[in-house]
């Protein structure tokens, strides 16, 4: 486009740099001329202007800031933008073909070639092209869409494809290649120039010039395309393709030659080895470097083949921060990467340049697997290859090693993160294709077997665990008992001792009492010394002996329930009269009904009634079939073997049966290792304790007993449950076994309930007595309710501790959130700091609220009674003569009697102290003892912590909240004095900085991308021992440059 020489009006007038000549610079914001131009179409209301201005303000595409400032403007200025756009019309779409005219000025650049290479045409191309960098970055949004759908892309990459020799080492080439990196600034050129199937590979192809700069910057644009979702495959695509474009024997031979680049005017320039140090680990940590190990080592080996670690080594001597930062991250990821993979190996460091020691160490894992003769087999069709010295050769290695690399960095999902060789090819399918049926088969057989085993071993394990468990556990606590009975019966024995010695000492006073009195006779002495049992005439009676045991506990214990009634019956010495009632061929099953004794059958209804009658018209063949005992299958199939099976036997309730059954498998046992258990008190540990509790459930039964007796030569057709309560009621007192056993299980876990409760009744009763933050605490409540009330109320010497709890109901009067509480908390932190902490010596208080005496007591009084139980039955037991070896009930009742009397003794004394602290508690807090309940009096101080501590939180969080305010709004205004600041810089900023991708580059160039890497990697190092054989190669510190 061309200048027409008009003056320029309207949006001219404001952006008069997008109307000079044919070059298009950035647009520049002016607006001198508004307020000479008189819109001579009449404003329109507010709201209408305001939509009509927005489209303006949007084609502009302004920062935030600059948007406000706009709308800002008042309404006239407003419609006088608007009214030029209108009067410029045609120059607006003249506008709108700008990237046109750098399309077709692109285009002849690259169909004419420059016959001469004259400095003028070559200042014009760089001036042209520099213009379109320049409208890239600066011009609004929609140059750059238009650039786009113009396929302005496409005439950049053509442009690169056809230059020269002299072109491609101009700065225009350097320049092409910036256009590119700012059409990359936004999401939509970005977007455009990874979908484009060739950019990558002929920006890549740019680093065929010889021009530092041109290099840097597609180092720059490649480095930070790895960092962009899915751009890293694409970088190592457009690097095969610069192998086979600039005739490359492998992959980034050119680079590590400009890394090692030490001739020439350029040997000393550090940019382009920095560039190429960010882009190699770039290409190593990004993509699927970020987690395959496999994927970094198969990368990293191309370049140490290429010589790139002597290389690092020689640049080191260069000094510079940038260059050192970017070769320790080289350094620490693979010392990282070579770690973990020694670590595979048990340890072993592997040398990959030796082919003998890979060799051993590859043979070493595979000796002895299923996998070793298929190494054997790939190392034999290796010999098979051809050793001619051509190029073929060549190609078969190279195939293999393509394959192999393909068949290792493969992800599960089939894809490929480098180039691949076979298309179409997933490992995980073909595996799974290679893996026959019947293998799987057979291993599943053997992982079940195993499995089996394993879980056999494993219940053998827990059983003999829960064995031990429970033995320590008696043992522990016979231990802890002895030790008590040790104490204490020193203490009665000291004390004994000085009772002695005070009787002798009182006798011999006596003594001489009498002998100096001159009365004749006197109180006879024993030969003991003490004095004669026989009471003078006249002399009061020794007061009755204790009863053994001690003193009597607190509380009565309840008295034993009555035995239960006879079975009723007739009276002793009577027979009953037998019926003549027919007898069935086969057991029946049993109805359960309440039988009548004759005796009371005379003045009712059944003395007039005679069943004989009914027996002459009934089918009892048919109520015989009806109603047998023997479980008969629903449906007869007319197998053989169905006929063959043993009929069942059930006389007991059918429901009881079933459950009955349920239980028994799942304790899966059999009735005989049942006995054994009971028998022997389960000193094995095969009886659960909630299978115990299901067994006290299924205790047989007299009715069930006589039922199975009449049966019990029929006992291998009896049903399970049947022959179950059969066995169990062939054992002596079986029942109440059972319940010896339950309770030596229970005792020591309900035991473990009562002692804690007990000892927080003492240690709470304790603390609130002698605590002097709470003392404080209610010295402050005292003197602030003395303050706020009159008359009645006030005055006040102490109140009750319930009052505490009230504190919360008196609100401020400024804000309805601040109680008295609120309050106080506030003055003991500010004047009495060690009475606020006043809960750290009240720790047993919480605990102490839960505790109900009554309940407590009632548990005592159970275990009272069970002991008892327990003493009856082994009284009753040691009476008896046992013909069953297994039969430990005697031995082992009576050590588990001794032990648990003495601590159920002992617990008995701690609730008898722990009661007289609680009285102690409450009258020093002047409550009545006769009404106050532990669970009542520690609750109120309960319920004050919890309020307490929440007032307290309360407290904190607005004096928190109130700083957050002050540091927000010292924020702010900081915020916006910097914005203010960065708005100035941002004026004086050059035209080619600023950018998403710009950010991305610098990010890259200074490797601050890769410090979260670093920072990772470090702290694995810092956990990780110092290894004095370790191969690890010395490297730098990297912190020092990230402080920097």
């Amino acid at each position: 486009m061309t200048s027409t020489g008009k003056q320029p009006r309207g949006l001219a007038a404001l952006f008069p740099c997008c109307y000079r000549e044919s070059d298009q610079p950035e647009i520049s914001y002016c607006h001198e001329n508004i307020m000479a131009m008189e819109p001579t179409i009449p404003m329109p209301p507010l709201q209408e202007l305001d939509a009509k201005f927005t489209e303006v303000v949007d084609e502009l595409g302004l920062p935030e800031q600059q948007r406000a400032a706009m709308f800002a403007m008042p309404a006239e200025k407003k419609w006088q933008i608007y009214c030029s756009k209108k009067i410029e019309a045609d120059e607006e779409k003249a506008a709108t073909s700008y990237p046109q005219f750098y399309i077709n000025q692109l285009n002849t650049m690259a169909i004419m070639k420059p016959v001469l290479a004259l400095d003028e045409e070559e200042q014009s191309r760089l001036k042209n092209v520099n213009g379109l960098k320049t409208a890239l970055r600066t011009q609004p949004i929609r140059f750059v869409t238009g650039f786009l759908e113009q396929d302005g892309l496409s005439c950049i990459l053509n442009y690169l494809k056809s230059m020269d020799y002299e072109t491609v080492e101009s700065p225009v080439h350097t320049s092409l290649i910036g256009c590119i990196k700012a059409l990359m600034n936004s999401s939509e050129g970005r977007t455009h120039v990874l979908e484009h199937p060739e950019s990558i590979n002929i920006i890549a192809q740019s680093l065929v010039a010889e021009n530092i700069k041109t290099k840097v910057a597609v180092l720059e644009i490649l480095g930070a395309v790895c960092l962009v979702p899915g751009g890293h495959k694409k970088v190592l695509e457009s690097m095969l393709h610069y192998q086979t474009f600039a005739s490359e024997r492998t992959r980034f031979q050119n680079l590590m030659m400009d890394l090692d680049r030490s001739t020439g005017r350029n040997r000393d320039d550090v940019s382009l080895k920095t560039a190429i140090m960010f882009f190699v680990n770039a290409v190593l940590s990004q993509g699927a470097g970020e987690t395959s190990l496999e994927f970094r080592i198969h990368l990293r080996y191309e370049f140490l083949m290429l010589g790139i670690q002597p290389i690092i080594d020689k640049l080191r001597s260069h000094e510079n921060i940038t260059l050192d930062r970017h070769i320790d991250f080289f350094e620490l990821l693979r010392n990282e990467d070579e770690l973990q993979m020694s670590k595979r190996f048990d340890g072993t460091h592997i040398n990959t340049k030796s082919a003998n020691q890979m060799f051993d160490v590859i043979k070493g894992k595979l000796s002895h697997t299923e996998a070793y003769p298929h190494l054997l087999s790939a190392l034999q069709h290796c010999l098979l290859i051809p050793y001619n010295k051509n190029r073929t050769m060549l190609q078969y290695w190279a195939l293999l090693d393509r394959i192999i690399q393909q068949l290792v960095l493969q992800t599960d999902k089939g894809e490929d993160p480098d180039v691949a060789p076979l298309e179409d090819f997933n490992i995980k399918n073909i595996v799974r294709k290679l893996v026959e049926e019947n293998e799987v088969n057979q291993w599943k057989e053997q992982a079940d077997q195993v499995r089996k085993e394993h879980q056999k071993l494993q219940q053998r394990l827990e059983k003999k665990e829960r064995e031990c468990e429970v033995k320590n556990k008696e043992k522990e606590d016979i231990m802890e008992t002895l030790n008590k009975m040790k104490n204490k019966l020193e203490k009665e024995s000291n004390e004994h001792t000085q009772a002695k010695q005070q009787v002798v000492e009182l006798t011999a006073r006596l003594q001489q009492l009498s002998s100096s009195s001159g009365v004749p006779g006197g109180p006879p002495i024993t030969s003991g010394g003490f004095l004669s049992s026989v009471s003078t005439p006249g002399s009061p009676a020794p007061p009755p002996l204790p009863p053994p045991g001690g003193p009597p506990a607190f509380g009565i214990a309840p008295p034993p329930p009555p035995p239960p009634p006879p079975p009723p019956g007739l009276a002793l010495g009577m027979t009953e009269k037998k019926k003549n009632i027919p007898q069935p061929s086969s057991p029946l099953k049993s109805f359960n009904w309440s039988k009548l004794p004759e005796t009371k059958i005379a003045g009712t209804i059944w003395k007039d009634i005679d069943d004989r009658d009914v027996f002459k018209v009934l089918d009892l063949g048919e109520f015989q079939t009806t109603f047998s005992a023997y479980q008969r299958p629903t449906k007869d199939t007319g197998d053989a073997e169905s006929v063959k099976k043993v009929k069942e036997l059930s006389v007991i309730d059918g429901r009881r049966a079933q459950n009955c059954n349920i239980l028994l498998s799942r304790l899966k046992m059999t009735n005989e290792e049942i006995c054994q258990a009971v028998l022997s008190m389960d000193d094995q540990e095969e009886l659960p304790k909630d299978m115990l509790d299901q067994l006290l459930r299924f205790v047989p039964e007299k009715s069930d007993v006589d039922l199975l007796e009449e049966h019990k030569h029929e006992l291998e057709r009896m049903a399970r449950a049947d022959r179950f309560l059969y066995d169990m009621s062939r054992i002596n007192h079986y029942q109440q076994r059972l319940q010896a056993l339950h309770f030596k299980k229970k005792f020591t876990d309900r035991m473990s309930e009562v002692t804690p409760k007990i000892r927080a009744l003492s240690l709470a009763s304790t603390e609130v007595v002698h605590s002097q933050a709470l003392r404080q605490l209610l010295q402050v409540v005292l003197a602030l309710g003395n303050y706020m009330n009159k008359g009645q109320r006030g005055n006040a010497y102490g109140f009750k501790v319930s009052s505490l709890n009230k504190m919360v109901d008196t609100k401020s009067s400024n804000d309805r959130n601040i109680s008295l509480l609120h309050y106080m908390i506030t003055v003991l932190e500010n004047k009495f700091p060690a009475a606020a902490s006043f809960s750290k010596e009240l720790q047993n208080v919480p605990e102490a609220s839960k505790v109900n005496m009554t309940e407590l007591e009632k548990e005592i009084n159970t275990l009272r009674s069970g002991l008892k139980s327990i003493e009856e039955e082994l009284q009753y037991q040691q009476t008896q003569s046992s013909k069953r070896p297994v039969d430990k009930f005697v031995s082992v009742v009576s050590q588990f009697i001794a032990v648990a009397s003495f601590t159920f003794s002992d617990v008995e004394d701690q609730l008898r102290e722990a009661k007289d602290l609680f009285v102690k508690a409450l009258t020093h807090f002047g409550e009545d003892p006769s009404n106050q309940q532990p669970d009542d009096f520690f609750g109120i101080f309960n319920s004050f912590l919890l309020a307490y501590s929440e007032a307290r939180q309360e407290n904190e969080d607005t004096v928190r909240r109130q700083e957050e305010e002050k540091k927000r709004a010292l924020m702010e205004a900081q915020m916006k004095k910097d914005r203010e600041q960065r708005m100035k810089k941002a004026k004086a900023v050059e035209e080619e900085e600023g950018g998403e991708f710009d950010d991305l580059v610098s990010a890259l160039r200074s490797g601050e991308v890769f410090e979260k890497d670093v920072s990772k990697l470090n702290k694995k190092k810092q956990r990780r021992p110092k290894d004095p054989g370790s191969r690890e190669r010395p490297m730098s510190n990297l912190n020092q440059y990230q402080d920097r």
